[in-house]
């Protein structure tokens, strides 16, 4: 298959239909940037398994994703879609560059979940941008950042019941949409504890990339923890 395109995290391949990707996860770990790097073995596997199963989650309770189908370990067959450039935050709990911008003490509960938005752009750090950003860059235009919002407040309340029921809280996550060729928007890109905070509902030990991130060790353990929690508390 031809490569059309490789991230941090992901290769994309050409599939024989033109309106479907061939996604391969990786086992390389990245943060700031991709400043710091690692391989750890399985992460592909345990990446594609849970970003499957929660996909899955969300089509059956009205979200549509690119998600067709988990072809084997590590790879999957998806909608292929241009990715809108935008990340897309959601904080239930302050954590990570919150606290650190704003002197905030991580594990605030916060009141109403804060929105946030980066402009994706490696070479410009992914900046924070507002609403009015993203229509002076012509990223969106107003009804589709309208769209974008909505469509994302109600995965958060789907992710937060989906997590809570495996015994996990879910602090914060990031998550990317993109346009088929009809130019409908999707989600799009992965849900995993690559772009989730998660923390045990009752020691809040972190389970997710954090724990690469801040040095914690026993990354691929956790991985492996939110798989078996997901799996347990919804089959």
């Amino acid at each position: 298959m031809k490569l059309l395109y490789e991230g941090k995290a992901k290769q994309l391949f050409e599939c024989e239909n033109n309106e479907e990707i061939y996604v391969h996860y990786k086992d390389s770990a990245t943060a700031f940037n991709g400043k710091k790097k690692e391989e750890f073995n399985k992460k592909g596997v345990l990446n594609n398994a849970i970003t499957s199963f929660i996909f899955e989650y969300l089509e059956k309770n009205g979200v549509e994703t690119h998600f067709i189908k988990k072809v084997n370990d590590t790879d999957q067959i998806c909608k292929h879609v241009k990715i809108i450039p935008l990340e897309v935050i959601t904080r239930n709990i302050v954590a990570g560059s919150m606290a650190k911008k704003y002197g905030l003490e991580e594990g605030r509960k916060l009141k109403k979940p804060v929105f946030e938005l980066s402009y994706k752009n490696d070479e410009l750090n992914d900046p924070l941008i507002n609403d009015d950003h993203t229509i002076a860059l012509e990223i969106v235009t107003e009804e589709e950042l309208a769209f974008i919002k909505k469509e994302t407040a109600k995965i958060n309340e789907l992710l937060k019941e989906f997590f809570l029921k495996a015994g996990l809280i879910l602090v914060d996550f990031k998550i990317e949409f993109g346009k088929t060729s009809d130019g409908k928007i999707i989600l799009s890109d992965e849900i995993s504890p690559d772009t989730c905070r998660l923390w045990d509902i009752e020691t809040m030990d972190k389970l997710d990339k954090d724990r690469f991130r801040r040095d914690l060790g026993s990354v691929m353990d956790a991985y492996e923890e939110v798989l078996r929690r997901i799996t347990i508390a919804w089959n």
